[in-house]
């Protein structure tokens, strides 16, 4: 570890986070990188030092303090160095292991595609988590909002975001091509077309299993009763379908006593509603229209129903799968129509990446909208906290925005690091302020009676309303 990053000594009273053996060992003053963030990432993040600072005061009597250390990216960097992300901010944040962030502006005109992306790559920082509650008092669009309150995993590192693409008209998307059209698809009836952009999805069983993985233990750590994994195998069957079918896997032979699959549980199910059922008539009962399928397809089936009754019967059967976690999956786009009628049979999700990013905004439009949606990038040994936002330029410097999303992030820091009574002491701040219609102008024009707070009187709204409580059920594990 360097004693300096972009120039600027590391503070002398503070530690550095350590991992060893998977866990954290965090000391009493750790130094924590943030990243200031461009447009109004200064007037949030501002906001939310403060909040910071007193929640951990309060709850651990100044026995505790976090030493804020200043790392560059986004335009600040650019003006400072040249660089929109200096090699130095990604060795302070590797070093120190434990980061968080405001928005970053994505470059225009080529180099890094995105800011967010490049770190979450470098560091492999796999698991995008992202935990979507309501608020009460919050405006949202839908009747219940309520019902919403899931934690949605989200992979990080590969599908579309890999960026592995070529533009179309270049040699490369020629040369590709070619070779699809006269090697890959010699002979058969596709074809892609010669003018065509060419993007490739990678999804592997590597990283879809650490991420299933991470979303089991949070669950069974937590209480929580279902994982849903999100895909549209329907249609990309190596890809999405080998997700789900991935993650699946990984459920039946790490967690095996803890979980049972949905079509196991029909299959239990029916034996324990019908001691007496065979096999073929089980089979039936699980795959409706059985009796017209191919008579290979039917035996499969029966052979299915066999062998889950023979492996987990006797740990799961008469009643005992009901107590286990359920895994099931959805497809893509049915799931964006249930957390809009069925929310709440919803706990937490686990996406490849592009179907993660469209559904944690979709879930968060339903209780205030990403100015109150938290998130995380987390890999083995590194976490990195942010807010969910755009920079929103226009409105930078003007002391405004709502800064929930990036302390919201903060309160997950806290947990991560084990600091769970200074994360409860922020959220029950925020909560009580939104009670008491003491809200920033995004809320407050949705909000009959409600006063318009600047960005920094929300910050001491939340202090003043600070109060000590039990700890929170924790988001990592």
């Amino acid at each position: 570890m360097k004693s300096n990053y972009n120039g600027k000594s590391l503070p002398a009273e503070g530690r550095a986070i350590e991992f060893a053996d998977g866990k954290f060992s965090v000391a009493d003053r750790p130094i924590i990188p943030y990243i200031e963030g461009d447009g109004t990432g200064r007037d949030i993040w501002q906001a939310a030092q403060r909040v910071f600072d007193a929640a951990v005061d309060r709850a651990y009597g100044g026995k505790r303090r976090v030493e804020w250390f200043e790392v560059f990216a986004g335009e600040k960097a650019f003006h400072q160095s040249g660089e929109w992300l200096p090699q130095d901010t990604v060795d302070a944040i590797r070093d120190l292991r434990v980061a968080i962030k405001g928005p970053l502006t994505t470059p225009v005109g080529g180099g890094i595609r995105s800011l967010n992306v490049t770190l979450r790559q470098v560091l492999d920082l796999y698991a995008c988590v992202r935990p979507v509650r309501y608020f009460a008092g919050v405006p949202s669009p839908v009747r219940n909002p309520e019902k919403m309150n899931v934690v949605i995993f989200r992979e990080n590192t590969e599908d579309v975001y890999a960026g592995i693409e070529w533009k179309s008209g270049t040699a490369e998307a020629h040369k590709l091509i070619d070779f699809l059209n006269n090697e890959m698809l010699k002979g058969g009836a596709k074809r892609v077309r010669e003018d065509s952009g060419i993007g490739i999805k990678p999804i592997s069983p590597e990283a879809t299993k650490r991420l299933v993985r991470r979303a089991i233990e949070y669950a069974l750590a937590n209480g929580r009763t279902i994982i849903t994994l999100v895909h549209k195998g329907n249609i990309m069957k190596f890809t999405e379908g080998a997700f789900r079918d991935w993650g699946y896997s990984l459920a039946r032979d790490e967690f095996r006593q803890q979980t049972v699959t949905e079509r196991e549980s029909w299959i239990l199910g029916n034996l324990d509603a019908n001691p007496d059922i065979s096999p073929e008539k089980n089979a039936e009962m699980v795959e409706p229209g059985l009796a017209g399928a191919p008579a290979a397809f039917r035996e499969q089936v029966v052979k299915e129903v066999a062998m889950t009754i023979a492996q987990i019967y006797h740990t799961h059967g008469q009643g005992k799968w009901k107590s286990k976690l359920l895994i099931n999956d959805r497809i893509a786009d049915s799931v964006f129509q249930q957390v809009l009628l069925r929310a709440d049979e919803y706990q937490v999700f686990a996406t490849p990446n592009l179907n993660g990013d469209y559904l944690s905004d979709a879930c968060a439009a339903q209780v205030g909208g990403l100015g109150m949606a938290p998130g995380s990038n987390i890999g083995d040994g590194y976490g990195v906290f942010e807010a969910t936002h755009g920079t929103a330029p226009k409105y930078a410097g003007k002391d405004v925005i709502n800064p929930s999303s990036v302390i919201l992030s903060g309160a997950m820091m806290f947990e991560f690091l084990g600091w769970d009574e200074a994360a409860r002491l922020i959220e029950d701040g925020i909560a009580r302020s939104i009670q008491q219609k003491r809200v920033t102008y995004d809320l407050e024009r949705l909000m009959p009676g409600a006063t318009k707070l600047k960005t920094s009187e929300f910050a001491a709204a939340i202090i003043e309303n600070m109060e000590e409580a039990t700890p929170p059920s924790r988001l990592f594990v």
